[in-house]
Protein backbone atom coordinates (compact mmCIF):
# COMPACT_ATOMS: atom_id res chain seq x y z
CA UNK A 1 0.00 0.00 0.00
CA UNK A 2 1.12 3.32 -0.18
CA UNK A 3 1.55 5.24 2.85
CA UNK A 4 3.04 8.63 3.84
CA UNK A 5 5.71 8.42 6.59
CA UNK A 6 8.60 10.39 8.86
CA UNK A 7 11.45 8.83 10.24
CA UNK A 8 12.83 11.92 11.96
CA UNK A 9 11.22 15.15 13.11
CA UNK A 10 11.47 18.43 11.17
CA UNK A 11 9.67 20.55 8.30
CA UNK A 12 7.01 19.17 6.16
CA UNK A 13 10.08 17.81 3.57
CA UNK A 14 10.83 15.15 6.14
CA UNK A 15 7.41 13.78 4.86
CA UNK A 16 7.82 10.36 2.56
CA UNK A 17 5.51 8.88 -0.09
CA UNK A 18 6.62 5.22 0.15
CA UNK A 19 4.93 1.78 0.00
CA UNK A 20 4.14 -0.61 2.38
CA UNK A 21 2.94 -3.87 3.41
CA UNK A 22 -0.85 -4.14 3.90
CA UNK A 23 -1.14 -3.64 7.92
CA UNK A 24 -3.72 -6.59 9.65
CA UNK A 25 -6.24 -5.76 12.10
CA UNK A 26 -5.35 -7.54 15.45
CA UNK A 27 -8.05 -8.32 17.90
CA UNK A 28 -10.80 -5.80 18.76
CA UNK A 29 -9.11 -3.43 15.78
CA UNK A 30 -10.58 -2.77 12.36
CA UNK A 31 -8.77 -1.95 9.45
CA UNK A 32 -10.38 0.78 7.50
CA UNK A 33 -9.62 1.91 3.40
CA UNK A 34 -9.02 5.53 3.66
CA UNK A 35 -10.61 7.88 1.38
CA UNK A 36 -10.27 11.08 2.94
CA UNK A 37 -7.72 12.08 5.78
CA UNK A 38 -7.95 15.28 8.00
CA UNK A 39 -4.80 17.21 8.77
CA UNK A 40 -4.93 18.84 12.38
CA UNK A 41 -2.49 21.46 14.12
CA UNK A 42 -1.55 18.31 16.39
CA UNK A 43 -0.36 16.20 13.40
CA UNK A 44 1.63 19.18 12.35
CA UNK A 45 3.29 19.55 16.07
CA UNK A 46 3.95 16.02 16.29
CA UNK A 47 5.99 15.70 13.03
CA UNK A 48 8.01 18.69 13.62
CA UNK A 49 8.89 18.36 17.47
CA UNK A 50 7.18 15.51 19.63
CA UNK A 51 9.68 13.03 20.60
CA UNK A 52 9.12 10.05 18.46
CA UNK A 53 7.70 6.52 19.78
CA UNK A 54 8.40 4.30 17.12
CA UNK A 55 11.21 3.96 14.46
CA UNK A 56 8.44 5.57 11.49
CA UNK A 57 5.60 7.36 11.68
CA UNK A 58 2.46 7.74 9.58
CA UNK A 59 1.14 11.03 9.96
CA UNK A 60 -2.64 12.40 10.82
CA UNK A 61 -5.13 11.52 13.65
CA UNK A 62 -8.56 11.94 11.68
CA UNK A 63 -9.94 10.38 8.25
CA UNK A 64 -13.12 8.28 6.86
CA UNK A 65 -13.32 5.86 4.90
CA UNK A 66 -14.64 2.04 4.65
CA UNK A 67 -13.86 -1.16 6.97
CA UNK A 68 -12.11 -3.79 4.39
CA UNK A 69 -11.15 -6.08 7.40
CA UNK A 70 -12.19 -6.55 11.24
CA UNK A 71 -9.97 -8.34 14.13
CA UNK A 72 -10.87 -10.92 16.14
CA UNK A 73 -13.62 -9.91 18.93
CA UNK A 74 -15.30 -7.15 16.18
CA UNK A 75 -18.52 -8.26 14.66
CA UNK A 76 -17.67 -9.45 11.37
CA UNK A 77 -21.08 -7.35 9.96
CA UNK A 78 -18.91 -4.27 10.20
CA UNK A 79 -16.66 -4.93 7.17
CA UNK A 80 -17.69 -2.69 4.34
CA UNK A 81 -19.36 -0.21 6.83
CA UNK A 82 -18.31 3.59 6.32
CA UNK A 83 -16.84 5.23 8.94
CA UNK A 84 -15.05 7.94 10.47
CA UNK A 85 -12.17 7.62 12.46
CA UNK A 86 -10.46 9.52 15.08
CA UNK A 87 -7.13 9.77 17.25
CA UNK A 88 -5.55 7.19 14.87
CA UNK A 89 -1.77 8.15 15.39
CA UNK A 90 -2.19 8.68 18.85
CA UNK A 91 0.51 6.12 20.55
CA UNK A 92 0.28 4.20 17.51
CA UNK A 93 2.39 4.44 14.26
CA UNK A 94 -0.11 3.70 11.40
CA UNK A 95 -2.14 7.30 11.55
CA UNK A 96 -4.83 8.32 8.33
CA UNK A 97 -1.95 9.61 5.29
CA UNK A 98 -2.03 6.09 3.78
CA UNK A 99 -4.19 3.76 1.55
CA UNK A 100 -5.04 1.82 4.87
CA UNK A 101 -5.01 2.41 8.56
CA UNK A 102 -5.76 0.11 11.74
CA UNK A 103 -7.72 1.28 14.71
CA UNK A 104 -9.32 -0.52 17.66
CA UNK A 105 -13.20 -0.42 16.24
CA UNK A 106 -14.44 1.92 18.51
CA UNK A 107 -12.70 4.74 17.41
CA UNK A 108 -14.32 4.07 13.63
CA UNK A 109 -17.94 5.35 14.45
CA UNK A 110 -20.39 4.61 11.50
CA UNK A 111 -21.14 7.64 8.88
CA UNK A 112 -24.56 7.61 7.31
CA UNK A 113 -25.19 7.18 3.71
CA UNK A 114 -25.32 10.24 2.40
CA UNK A 115 -22.60 12.00 4.55
CA UNK A 116 -19.53 12.67 2.38
CA UNK A 117 -16.11 11.37 3.36
CA UNK A 118 -15.02 15.10 3.38
CA UNK A 119 -17.45 15.49 6.03
CA UNK A 120 -15.88 12.18 8.10
CA UNK A 121 -12.62 13.29 8.25
CA UNK A 122 -13.24 16.48 9.18
CA UNK A 123 -14.69 15.45 12.38
CA UNK A 124 -12.51 13.81 14.84
CA UNK A 125 -10.21 16.28 17.24
CA UNK A 126 -12.20 19.55 16.13
CA UNK A 127 -15.52 17.83 16.85
CA UNK A 128 -14.86 15.96 19.78
CA UNK A 129 -12.80 18.79 20.87
CA UNK A 130 -15.65 21.08 20.87
CA UNK A 131 -17.59 18.81 22.20
CA UNK A 132 -15.53 18.44 25.18
CA UNK A 133 -15.54 22.10 25.58
CA UNK A 134 -19.66 21.99 25.70
CA UNK A 135 -20.05 19.66 28.71
CA UNK A 136 -17.57 20.95 31.44
CA UNK A 137 -19.40 23.47 32.89
CA UNK A 138 -20.17 22.90 36.67
CA UNK A 139 -23.92 23.43 36.16
CA UNK A 140 -24.08 22.27 32.30
CA UNK A 141 -24.88 18.67 30.63
CA UNK A 142 -22.51 16.54 30.28
CA UNK A 143 -24.21 15.21 27.10
CA UNK A 144 -25.34 16.70 23.89
CA UNK A 145 -28.55 16.33 22.47
CA UNK A 146 -31.27 18.63 20.87
CA UNK A 147 -32.50 21.04 23.88
CA UNK A 148 -29.54 20.02 25.84
CA UNK A 149 -28.06 23.71 26.35
CA UNK A 150 -31.56 25.29 25.81
CA UNK A 151 -31.66 28.90 27.36
CA UNK A 152 -27.71 28.91 27.41
CA UNK A 153 -25.35 31.07 26.17
CA UNK A 154 -22.05 30.53 24.38
CA UNK A 155 -19.27 31.73 22.73
CA UNK A 156 -17.19 30.36 19.97
CA UNK A 157 -13.71 32.57 20.48
CA UNK A 158 -11.91 32.10 17.11
CA UNK A 159 -15.51 30.91 14.92
CA UNK A 160 -13.91 30.51 11.91
CA UNK A 161 -11.56 28.17 12.71
CA UNK A 162 -12.02 24.28 12.49
CA UNK A 163 -12.81 24.04 16.11
CA UNK A 164 -14.98 27.01 16.40
CA UNK A 165 -16.96 25.91 13.57
CA UNK A 166 -17.77 22.58 15.72
CA UNK A 167 -18.61 24.80 18.67
CA UNK A 168 -20.96 26.73 16.59
CA UNK A 169 -22.62 23.79 14.89
CA UNK A 170 -22.99 21.76 18.38
CA UNK A 171 -24.09 24.66 20.34
CA UNK A 172 -26.69 25.50 17.69
CA UNK A 173 -27.97 22.12 17.55
CA UNK A 174 -27.82 21.63 21.17
CA UNK A 175 -30.15 24.82 21.73
CA UNK A 176 -27.41 26.98 22.67
CA UNK A 177 -27.90 31.02 21.26
CA UNK A 178 -23.99 31.39 19.90
CA UNK A 179 -22.04 34.18 19.47
CA UNK A 180 -18.93 33.93 17.76
CA UNK A 181 -15.98 36.17 17.73
CA UNK A 182 -13.81 36.53 14.72
CA UNK A 183 -11.24 38.97 13.19
CA UNK A 184 -12.29 40.56 10.00
CA UNK A 185 -15.51 40.91 7.53
CA UNK A 186 -14.53 37.39 5.57
CA UNK A 187 -13.92 35.44 8.90
CA UNK A 188 -17.29 36.80 10.01
CA UNK A 189 -19.12 34.92 6.97
CA UNK A 190 -17.80 31.85 7.65
CA UNK A 191 -19.03 31.77 11.18
CA UNK A 192 -22.56 33.06 10.05
CA UNK A 193 -22.97 30.69 7.50
CA UNK A 194 -21.22 27.60 10.07
CA UNK A 195 -24.84 29.35 11.97
CA UNK A 196 -23.69 31.50 14.62
CA UNK A 197 -26.60 33.86 15.55
CA UNK A 198 -24.29 36.33 16.46
CA UNK A 199 -20.86 37.81 15.15
CA UNK A 200 -18.60 39.99 17.10
CA UNK A 201 -15.56 41.54 15.25
CA UNK A 202 -13.19 41.43 18.29
CA UNK A 203 -10.80 43.90 16.36
CA UNK A 204 -13.76 46.49 16.22
CA UNK A 205 -14.99 48.84 19.04
CA UNK A 206 -15.52 47.47 22.11
CA UNK A 207 -16.42 43.45 21.69
CA UNK A 208 -17.08 43.07 25.26
CA UNK A 209 -19.82 46.18 25.37
CA UNK A 210 -21.41 44.59 21.83
CA UNK A 211 -21.38 40.75 23.61
CA UNK A 212 -22.83 42.21 26.80
CA UNK A 213 -25.80 44.06 24.50
CA UNK A 214 -26.23 40.37 23.01
CA UNK A 215 -26.42 38.60 26.24
CA UNK A 216 -26.84 41.15 29.14
CA UNK A 217 -26.47 38.34 32.17
CA UNK A 218 -23.04 37.16 30.73
CA UNK A 219 -21.98 34.15 28.29
CA UNK A 220 -22.59 30.52 30.02
CA UNK A 221 -19.16 29.13 28.44
CA UNK A 222 -16.54 30.24 26.26
CA UNK A 223 -14.65 27.70 23.46
CA UNK A 224 -11.31 29.52 23.76
CA UNK A 225 -8.94 28.98 21.21
CA UNK A 226 -6.15 31.87 22.38
CA UNK A 227 -5.95 32.26 26.13
CA UNK A 228 -3.37 34.70 26.77
CA UNK A 229 -4.71 36.95 24.09
CA UNK A 230 -8.74 37.30 25.23
CA UNK A 231 -8.74 36.21 28.86
CA UNK A 232 -9.57 39.73 29.70
CA UNK A 233 -12.76 39.84 27.15
CA UNK A 234 -13.82 36.36 28.46
CA UNK A 235 -14.11 37.51 32.11
CA UNK A 236 -15.40 40.83 31.14
CA UNK A 237 -18.60 39.05 29.42
CA UNK A 238 -18.78 35.73 31.54
CA UNK A 239 -21.32 35.04 33.72
CA UNK A 240 -20.85 34.46 37.12
CA UNK A 241 -20.24 31.02 37.69
CA UNK A 242 -19.51 30.58 33.86
CA UNK A 243 -17.14 28.23 32.23
CA UNK A 244 -13.90 29.15 30.06
CA UNK A 245 -13.46 25.93 28.16
CA UNK A 246 -9.63 26.55 26.79
CA UNK A 247 -8.20 24.14 24.14
CA UNK A 248 -5.56 25.99 22.92
CA UNK A 249 -3.42 29.35 22.94
CA UNK A 250 -3.02 30.76 19.67
CA UNK A 251 -0.21 33.50 19.65
CA UNK A 252 1.33 32.30 22.22
CA UNK A 253 0.76 35.16 24.23
CA UNK A 254 1.38 34.19 28.13
CA UNK A 255 -1.68 33.92 30.87
CA UNK A 256 -2.18 36.70 33.01
CA UNK A 257 -4.92 35.92 35.06
CA UNK A 258 -6.49 38.61 37.54
CA UNK A 259 -7.18 36.17 40.41
CA UNK A 260 -9.53 37.80 42.57
CA UNK A 261 -12.24 38.74 39.62
CA UNK A 262 -11.95 35.26 38.47
CA UNK A 263 -12.74 34.33 42.55
CA UNK A 264 -15.76 36.64 42.78
CA UNK A 265 -17.27 35.54 39.34
CA UNK A 266 -16.66 31.57 40.85
CA UNK A 267 -15.30 31.13 37.30
CA UNK A 268 -14.35 27.57 36.04
CA UNK A 269 -11.15 27.61 33.86
CA UNK A 270 -11.27 24.23 32.20
CA UNK A 271 -7.80 23.25 29.97
CA UNK A 272 -8.89 20.72 28.30
CA UNK A 273 -7.18 17.98 25.49
CA UNK A 274 -8.74 14.65 24.43
CA UNK A 275 -5.71 12.66 25.21
CA UNK A 276 -5.77 12.43 28.61
CA UNK A 277 -9.58 13.31 28.72
CA UNK A 278 -10.45 9.84 29.61
CA UNK A 279 -11.95 7.11 27.33
CA UNK A 280 -15.68 7.46 28.78
CA UNK A 281 -15.36 10.91 27.58
CA UNK A 282 -14.31 10.45 24.47
CA UNK A 283 -16.80 7.47 23.63
CA UNK A 284 -19.49 9.70 24.73
CA UNK A 285 -18.32 12.60 22.78
CA UNK A 286 -18.26 10.33 19.45
CA UNK A 287 -21.91 8.98 20.33
CA UNK A 288 -22.90 12.53 20.44
CA UNK A 289 -21.02 13.68 17.23
CA UNK A 290 -22.57 10.86 15.69
CA UNK A 291 -26.10 11.97 16.23
CA UNK A 292 -25.58 15.33 15.36
CA UNK A 293 -23.91 14.04 11.95
CA UNK A 294 -26.93 11.86 11.62
CA UNK A 295 -29.16 14.62 12.08
CA UNK A 296 -27.18 17.06 9.73
CA UNK A 297 -25.95 18.97 11.82
CA UNK A 298 -22.04 19.16 10.91
CA UNK A 299 -22.01 20.22 7.28
CA UNK A 300 -18.48 21.01 5.39
CA UNK A 301 -17.95 23.78 2.84
CA UNK A 302 -17.38 27.14 2.03
CA UNK A 303 -21.18 27.42 2.02
CA UNK A 304 -21.26 26.19 5.90
CA UNK A 305 -18.68 28.00 7.17
CA UNK A 306 -15.76 26.25 6.36
CA UNK A 307 -13.70 25.72 3.54
CA UNK A 308 -11.94 22.40 2.60
CA UNK A 309 -8.34 22.44 1.01
CA UNK A 310 -7.72 19.33 -0.35
CA UNK A 311 -4.09 17.84 -1.68
CA UNK A 312 -3.41 14.01 -3.22
CA UNK A 313 -1.65 11.66 -1.04
CA UNK A 314 1.77 12.35 -3.01
CA UNK A 315 1.17 16.47 -1.65
CA UNK A 316 0.92 15.80 1.85
CA UNK A 317 4.06 17.98 2.58
CA UNK A 318 1.53 20.61 1.03
CA UNK A 319 -1.08 20.08 3.49
CA UNK A 320 1.09 20.12 6.29
CA UNK A 321 2.63 23.83 4.76
CA UNK A 322 -1.04 25.07 4.63
CA UNK A 323 -2.05 23.94 8.31
CA UNK A 324 1.55 25.88 9.12
CA UNK A 325 0.48 29.07 7.33
CA UNK A 326 -2.85 29.43 9.34
CA UNK A 327 -5.05 28.56 6.48
CA UNK A 328 -8.72 29.29 6.95
CA UNK A 329 -10.78 26.29 6.64
CA UNK A 330 -9.71 22.70 7.13
CA UNK A 331 -7.04 21.04 5.49
CA UNK A 332 -7.95 17.50 3.91
CA UNK A 333 -5.57 14.55 2.00
CA UNK A 334 -7.30 12.72 -0.53
CA UNK A 335 -6.25 9.10 -0.65
CA UNK A 336 -6.73 7.01 -4.47
CA UNK A 337 -8.41 3.82 -3.88
CA UNK A 338 -5.14 1.79 -4.06
CA UNK A 339 -5.22 -0.63 -7.21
Amino acid sequence: MKAVVYRGNGGPGVLRLVDRDLPAPGPGEVRVRVAVSGVNPADVQARSGAALRFPEVTPHLDGAGVIDAVGDGVDRGRAGQRVWVFLAAAGRSTGTAAEFTVVPAEQAVPLPDGIGFEVGASLGVPALTAHRALTVAEDGPRRLRPGALDGRVVLAAGGAGAVGHAVIQLARWAGATVIATVSGPEKARLAAAAGAHHVVNYRAGDPAAGIRAIAPDGVDIVAEVALGANLALDLAVLRTRGTISTYANDGGKPVELDVLRTMVLNARLQFLVLYTAGPDVRAAAAEDVAAAVRDGALPVGEEHGLPLLRFPLDRTADAHREVEGGAVGKILVDVPVPD
